[in-house]
Parts: C-alpha cells; sequence; structure tokens
C-alpha cells in the first residue's frame, strides 16, 4: 500500500538521498517512508526515516531535491549553489548560534541536498494563524532573536561565503532583491500615476535614495536568507529555525530588521502587527546585533536606518502589487484565507510609512503617504481600509 504522504517526486529525490549517502559511507544505507514536506516549482523537500545507517545515529534526514534547470535558464545565479553554500556557512557556526539545519551532503549532479532533520515543527505562520495570542507573540520574539543572532554570528563572513560560493561555481555574488528594488524606485513614479494618478513630489524621490544607498557596501552587513516569510521558519524545542536559503545573500542587516515595519513585505502572509509585539520585536533584535554594531544601540541612527528600510520595502511592494491590483483586487497569495487583499494590505503598508516619515523628518515620503492613501480609498471603495492583524491577535490580550 503506497504511503498517503508519499509522492513520486518524494519518492526520487529520498532514492537519490539513499546513493549519495552509501557513496559517502562506502557502505549501505538506507531510507524509507519518503514524505513530501512540499517546496516550490523549483523544489521538492521530502522526509524520510534511517532503517540501515552506518555512520550515524541519525533516525531521518530531510531532502531537498531541485528540478534541473530549464533550457536557456540563466545559471549566473543559480538557487543550489546558493542553497549549499548558506547551509555550509551555517554549519560551521558553533551550535548555540546556528540559525538552520546541519547540512549533511550534497550532490551537484543530482542537485541534491540532505539536511537534519528539525523534527515536525509548526512553521512561525501556523503560530500566527492558531488562536493563541501569547505563544503567538513568544515565536515572534523568538524569531526577531534568533535574526539579531544569525546576523551577529555572520558578521565578516561575507568572504567565507564568496568562497563557499566559488568553490561551487558560483561567480556572482548579490542580494537578489537589489535589482528589483532599484528597477521599483525607477519605475514606481510611472505606475503611480498610470494607475492611481498619483504624482510623485521631487522631495519623495531624493527621500527613497537612502533606501538604495542600504543595498550598497554599508558597515552593517551580514547574512540574509532574503525570504525571511513566516512559513520559512520552523518554530523548534530549540527556538526559531530559519530555513529555505535559494536566495540567500550579504547585506545591510536593518532592511529584514525593517520587516516588522511593513509588515513581512513579498509575503502571501502580511497582516498587521500589534504596535507594542512590533517594538518588543525591533529590542529583542536589536539587543542581539547591538554587541557587534555598538551604533545601532543609538535610537536616533537607528530610526534613520529602519526608515529608509521601511521606504524602500514600501516602493518594492507596491512596485510588486499595483500593476496586479486593477484586474483582481484579490488576495496578495494563493490562500484567500491566509492573505490579505491587496488594496488593503497597500494602505496599510503606505499609513504606515506616514507616520514613519512624519515621525523622521521626510515631507515628501510623508505627502506621498497620504496622497496614496487617498488615491487607494477612493479607487477601491469596497475593500476594508484597515489591514487586518493576523488572527492570532485578533481576540486576545498580547
Amino acid at each position: 500500500m503506497t504511503d498517503p504522504q508519499s509522492t513520486p517526486g518524494a519518492v526520487a529525490a529520498v532514492a537519490g538521498a539513499a546513493r549519495l549517502l552509501s557513496r559517502r559511507a562506502g557502505s549501505e544505507v538506507e531510507l524509507f517512508e519518503p514524505e513530501d514536506l512540499g517546496g516550490s516549482g523549483r523544489s521538492v523537500v521530502a522526509r524520510a526515516r534511517m532503517a540501515k545507517n552506518p555512520f550515524s545515529d541519525r533516525r531521518s534526514v530531510v531532502v531537498k531535491h531541485y528540478a534541473p534547470p530549464e533550457d536557456g535558464t540563466d545559471l549566473a545565479s543559480d538557487p543550489f549553489r546558493y542553497e549549499v553554500a548558506s547551509c555550509q556557512l551555517f554549519t560551521a557556526l558553533p551550535s548555540d548560534v546556528r540559525p538552520s539545519p546541519v547540512i549533511i551532503a550534497h550532490d551537484p549532479e543530482q542537485r541534491l541536498l540532505v539536511l537534519e532533520d528539525l523534527g515536525r515543527s509548526l512553521t512561525l505562520a501556523d503560530k500566527l494563524f492558531a488562536p493563541d495570542a501569547q505563544a503567538a507573540r513568544t515565536c515572534l520574539l523568538g524569531w526577531a532573536r534568533g535574526l539579531g543572532r544569525m546576523q551577529a554570528a555572520t558578521a565578516g563572513r561575507e568572504g567565507d561565503f564568496g568562497a563557499l560560493l566559488r568553490r561551487l561555481g558560483e561567480k556572482v555574488r548579490r542580494d537578489p532583491v537589489a535589482d528589483q528594488a532599484r528597477a521599483a524606485l525607477a519605475g514606481l513614479p510611472e505606475l503611480l500615476v498610470e494607475i492611481l494618478g498619483v504624482e510623485v513630489p521631487e522631495m519623495a524621490l531624493f527621500e527613497a535614495q537612502g533606501g538604495v544607498r542600504l543595498l550598497g557596501g554599508t558597515g552593517f552587513r551580514a547574512f540574509s536568507p532574503s525570504d525571511t516569510c513566516p512559513d520559512n521558519n520552523l518554530v523548534t524545542s530549540r527556538g526559531v529555525r530559519f530555513v529555505d536559503f535559494e536566495w540567500g545573500c550579504f547585506r545591510d542587516v536593518v532592511l529584514d530588521a525593517a520587516y516588522v515595519r511593513v509588515p513581512f513585505p513579498g509575503c502571501s502572509s502580511s497582516f498587521a502587527l500589534p504596535d507594542a509585539v512590533a517594538d518588543a520585536m525591533l529590542d529583542a533584535w536589536r539587543a542581539e546585533v547591538a554587541p557587534v554594531w555598538p551604533e545601532l544601540d543609538d535610537p536616533e541612527l537607528l530610526e534613520s536606518r529602519l526608515a529608509d528600510a521601511q521606504v524602500l520595502w514600501v516602493w518594492w511592494s507596491t512596485w510588486q502589487l499595483l500593476p496586479r491590483v486593477p484586474e483582481r483586487d484579490g488576495p496578495i497569495g494563493p490562500d484567500a484565507g491566509r492573505s490579505p487583499r491587496m488594496s488593503t494590505a497597500l494602505r496599510h503598508y503606505w499609513r504606515g510609512l506616514g507616520v514613519t516619515a512624519e515621525a523622521t523628518a521626510r515631507p515628501g515620503t510623508a505627502a506621498l503617504a497620504e496622497a496614496v492613501v487617498t488615491a487607494l480609498d477612493t479607487r477601491f471603495p469596497d475593500a476594508s481600509s484597515t489591514l487586518p492583524l493576523f488572527p492570532a491577535f485578533r481576540g486576545g490580550e498580547w
């Protein structure tokens, strides 16, 4: 009888992993009960139990199998190589600061990784959509501490990451969002005029350049998964662990910390966070990074950099979402139960940015934010103007 959780992709991935581990051990390694854990269009992720394992006492492993690149695909930035290099970088860290599963083996020919199994853990998203507000708050603070700890542990290791990539045949190292963000800053003014009839003030354009500067060689660079959405973080007995490093890179640390302010730009589950929870998350993050970057313990400097990052993410998110809104102002992601309506999310992003702009003396950004919110209210009067909180916070104390 076939296991209902097994799929042909999971079976193939686990069979490849068994061959890889057997070659490495010089003796047969048996894996069984392949369980499909999902993945993406680029990869299959599966769990398998270990029946015969002469070199380790592990009881199970997680296997990630990347599909072959399509004909004509530019492999100048191969997500498989970035995933391997990221996991290798983390595996070399002390266990008390390691933010991810240990890499056990990889095979470039099969495009396969074998990773430590962190167990049947819920994701941060699962906690945010459950009814327990205190549990959700605890997990969010764990995410913030884990993010800061990962950044502190990888400060100064950009050269190591580059060396790992070069060993895998990867020559390009860059933030995958950087080109998109620059395109957003160049192209959004025309989109706002075309779709909402909003002109961008010259002062707002000038103020947005602060976000561009964060994309360069600042003095606050550390590793970023590039995608720290709630469903890419596992809540384990050892705290929150990050997974999925296909777009791992080094960049300014406040770009990820500002996820708390937007919140979670680019993520389908981009609901609102209570202000008190968001503030506590930033405090938890800052406590981890301040020993490495004492300048970030200066509230004025940190707030200025966070505001620049917030501007960048709001412009980028709007550039991503606004072209989709006129055709179908539906949920950001495929699951309407776990994703807010696009126009409602955009209103929240710009309204929050307006508050930040007023507080940090960015008059052009404040004026633009007010104009965008008004235009969205006019254009989509049937949509809620207020972004709901994550479900965990809708009915309880936090």
